[in-house]
């Protein structure tokens, strides 16, 4: 009995023992503590703070997916798209692999733009995390960055044209616009040299600046403490301990509902890779499967839908360079939130109405513009209702400061409270 005790504890012992090494050369059970166990939420967390988690998730699948399709790719204008099929065809595996990152870049997108939604609802932008949300809009842009870059390496028809009409959208900034797109592109027109520098910007540059901005922003995170739903700073009300009242552990609290989120994520996300990998053309479009051909222009040319609200503001006046102008606007406009937002009440829960209607007349216009850059720029109907919505869309930034200072809110309770949600 004894001998088998022993033999239990041994393992126990030597494990104990390995850590404490690892401790005295790298502070690894620090870093636990400080980022995990120690490191103390909200009691009321609800289903809106798991995005953040699945975004690290499908920057996970995006990172290993990439890497092993750059084994089998070659950026050049000749041989990039029969690579891509090779890679569909003849590579063990290569369709899943493929389709796992061109759903990811989707799924990333649709996750980032709900914990975006998210920080808009409970006032995440808000003192003292105005940082924190400056952080996480240069990942938004890093991923924006990564997505347009990656667009143009399959080289199909929607890749060459995509990227040819929005490269040319920098020869709108004024006195610099053409040399600026002759820098970008390389060469007087999208060609081997663009399709070189883009595959170096997504496969190195983008996604290392993407993790560090990252792990800046999880630094940042756990320094000021993730906001709960009702707005509260939990630590303004600690135990004798220093423990926050109304705070539990994330781990192992938050990482097993994660995990449960992270499960039925990659269940739907599985879904979609085996049994609609294209949906309908929105996440890989039926010209791209065509190799590129710079004398035949498709008939419409529209991007990724995750580009198409700003590509609806873009043509919603007939200025090009006053509709580069706004698209860019519209961009900019998400850093301000944290100075264009004067209500003290952080929390949706407890502000006005007017709050609540405008930030579901955003969130309309937002899908809208979305819907409306899949359209052709030839149908007025659809030009008209992207005024209307882009209109709406920058109301609600330059509005905010009157509307937010004079809001009638509710009282905000001193501690957290748990709602039937």
């Amino acid at each position: 009995m004894n001998a088998a005790r022993a033999d239990a504890v041994a393992p126990a012992g030597r494990f104990a023992r390995f850590i404490a090494w690892v401790d005295a050369r790298f502070p690894l059970t620090k870093l636990i503590r400080e980022h995990a166990t120690e490191y103390y939420a909200a009691k009321n967390f609800n289903v809106w703070y798991v995005f953040g988690v699945l975004a690290i998730v499908v920057l996970g699948i995006q990172l290993i997916t990439g890497i092993w399709l750059t084994m089998s790719y070659k950026p050049a204008a000749t041989d990039a798209f029969a690579s891509v099929e090779y890679i569909m065809r003849d590579v063990n595996w290569g369709w899943l692999i493929r389709y796992m990152h061109s759903t990811g870049a989707s799924a990333f997108f649709i996750v980032v733009y709900l914990h975006m939604f998210r920080g808009m609802m409970y006032g995440s932008y808000k003192p003292p995390r105005e940082l924190l949300w400056i952080i996480g809009m240069l990942i938004y842009l890093a991923l924006m960055a990564e997505a347009f870059f990656g667009y143009l390496l399959p080289w199909g028809q929607m890749s060459y044209w995509g990227a040819q009409v929005i490269v040319s959208l920098f020869g709108a900034i004024p006195a610099i616009g053409d040399s600026l797109v002759e820098w970008i592109r390389g060469d007087y027109f999208i060609s081997d040299i663009t399709l070189n520098r883009f595959f170096a910007l997504h496969v190195v540059a983008v996604p290392l600046a993407l993790v560090l901005l990252v792990v800046v922003h999880i630094m940042a995170l756990h320094e000021t403490g993730s906001l709960n739903p009702d707005g509260i700073e939990i630590k303004e009300h600690k135990g004798p301990d220093g423990i926050p009242l109304d705070g539990i552990p994330f781990h192992p609290y938050y990482t097993a509902k994660d995990l449960v989120a992270i499960v039925v994520f990659l269940v739907f996300f599985s879904l979609v890779v085996f049994f609609a990998p294209e949906m309908g053309g929105y996440f890989l479009e039926h010209a791209n499967f065509e190799p590129a051909n710079m004398l035949k222009t498709p008939e419409h040319i529209a991007p990724v839908w995750y580009f198409t609200p700003f590509y609806a503001i873009l043509r919603a006046v007939p200025s090009k360079g006053l509709g580069a102008l706004l698209m860019l606007l519209a961009i900019v406009a998400l850093f301000l939130l944290p100075w264009l937002d004067r209500c003290k009440v952080k929390s949706i829960r407890y502000r006005g109405w007017i709050y609540k209607l405008a930030l579901a007349a955003f969130a309309i216009s937002f899908v809208a513009l979305g819907y409306l850059g899949l359209q052709p720029a030839t149908e007025k109907v659809f030009v008209y209702a992207a005024r209307v919505f882009t209109a709406i869309y920058f109301a609600f930034f330059v509005f905010m400061p009157i509307y937010t200072r004079y809001e009638k809110t509710k009282p905000v309770p001193e501690r957290v409270v748990y709602h039937a949600e």
